[in-house]
């Protein structure tokens, strides 16, 4: 009996230090996984030119305007012709991802009408018409 507990002992002792190692990598278990949401895009604003097409047009000068456009197929633009506020809407065309058309209504009865075609996002060009037959050619973008 003498002999067995210094053994064990020593056995013990000898073990202390051992650990297991595995011989190959276990699957690991993915943790949870937090989902976030993806934002819509952001709204931009976007300058506009428009510039005299013909002599109606040329008692304007060149007139600016903003186009808001929510990336989604829809804008709204504002503009100041002759001391008149414009403001409409401006939509794609039905099956196009670059052609629109643009409507507004000034705020002493006028309005007007545009066709333009985008390149990206932000660039196009394009034609309005005044009701009283002003015409200008749009730069849409660019600085």
């Amino acid at each position: 009996m003498k002999l067995v507990l210094p053994t064990a002992l020593l056995a013990s002792a000898a073990l202390a230090g051992c650990y297991v190692v595995p011989m190959a990598p276990s699957a690991s278990v993915p943790g949870p996984t937090a989902v976030m949401p993806m934002a819509p895009p952001a709204p931009i604003t976007i300058a506009a030119r428009l510039y005299p097409a013909n002599d109606m047009a040329s008692q304007y000068g060149m007139v600016s305007a903003v186009v808001n456009n929510d990336l989604n197929g829809r804008g709204y633009f504002s503009t100041n012709i002759g001391g008149e506020s414009f403001a409409g809407e401006a939509t794609r065309v039905a099956g196009s991802q670059k052609d629109g058309l643009a409507n507004g209504t000034g705020n002493h009865g006028g309005y007007i009408s545009c066709r333009y075609t985008m390149n990206t996002p932000s660039l196009g060009t394009g034609n309005c018409r005044l009701n009283n037959g002003a015409a200008f050619t749009m730069h849409v973008g660019g600085g």
